[in-house]
């Protein structure tokens, strides 16, 4: 029984509590927990030592990409033989001082502050930036016959994982979405699933001027045709605001409810769409439609992509 939990920015508020110790009361007043609790791979550690998980153990970090690699790295070491079953995901605690305070520096950050349950608005004219969020989306990925043999609820099937790097710029993905497209097309090859087969993506969708663009791009380059012919694309980052090294866990488990329940969470706040992002992005309500076939998508500063393929269970 293996776990991969991951986390994009680690322990940061521990880290800032025991820095502003050090200025006040000294060195040797720092806690002698500072260290494990500020490393990103304690996430995993911790949850291994509280359920006695000895399988396979580590966090992969890839900024805001990490939980659809620690999702992606157990599904290939399940196919190797590795292990069974994997409790895995991404979690993340960066509403902090020095968190918004970075993010703010970028210019990465929403300030429509009068109106905050407006302010994540993806693919729209008038987004402006991202609104932190903090939380954690874990899943339990399992080989089927194991799955079976103990009576398990199968929800779906994860059938394909891609990554691929932009290789472009520190925090701007690539200007053509280049990276992401190989990402999704990755994916889509190890799942053995034809791009017009595909009902739902989705998107990484952050609400920023070039993120969304970039990607509406890169699902162009994929999709081809299937974007005119019934391919829907939401952002719940509209409705959760953004995760960060958590937010592909969430968004997995809402591709993996719209299989099972037929229903396409919406993009809010999508009043004015972006003259370059024009796909059906699902905007306002959500929608009723049998889905097959989902693909989620989550990428983090470094050019780090990575895709997710879920199937319905049959």
């Amino acid at each position: 029984f293996g776990c991969t939990i991951g986390s994009g920015s680690g322990g940061l508020s521990t880290l800032e509590k025991q820095h502003q110790n050090y200025l006040e009361r000294g060195p040797t007043k720092v806690s002698p927990f500072l260290i494990p609790m500020m490393i990103a791979n304690i996430s995993s550690g911790l949850v291994s030592m509280e359920y006695g998980l000895s399988g396979p153990n580590m966090s992969i970090v890839t900024a805001c990409a990490t939980a659809n690699h620690n999702i992606g790295e157990p599904w290939r070491m399940i196919r190797f033989g590795d292990a069974d079953i994997f409790l895995a995901g991404g979690a993340e605690a960066s509403i902090s001082a020095m968190g918004l305070s970075g993010f703010g520096s970028m210019k990465a950050l929403s300030s429509r502050n009068d109106e905050p349950e407006k302010a994540s608005r993806p693919f729209d004219k008038e987004r402006d930036g991202f609104v932190m969020s903090e939380g954690s989306g874990v899943v339990v990925i399992e080989e089927l016959e194991h799955a079976k043999a103990r009576g398990a609820e199968i929800y779906c099937e994860l059938s394909g994982y891609g990554v691929y790097a932009d290789a472009y710029h520190m925090t701007s993905p690539h200007p053509e979405g280049l990276g992401a497209s190989h990402c999704m097309n990755n994916a889509l090859n190890h799942a053995q699933v034809n791009a017009q087969d595909v009902d739902y993506i989705n998107a990484h969708g952050t609400s920023t001027g070039l993120g969304d663009i970039c990607e509406t791009r890169a699902i162009k380059l994929s999709f081809g045709d299937k974007v005119n012919d019934g391919l829907l694309v939401s952002s719940t980052k509209s409705m959760t605001g953004h995760l960060l090294g958590a937010a592909g866990g969430v968004e997995l488990a809402a591709c993996v409810k719209s299989i099972t329940n037929g229903i396409v969470p919406p993009t809010i706040n999508l009043d004015n769409p972006d003259d370059e992002c024009d796909l059906d992005y699902v905007a306002h309500e959500a929608r009723e439609i049998n889905v097959d076939i989902a693909l989620s998508n989550s990428f983090g500063f470094g050019g780090h992509n990575a895709s997710l393929v879920v199937k319905k269970f049959k």
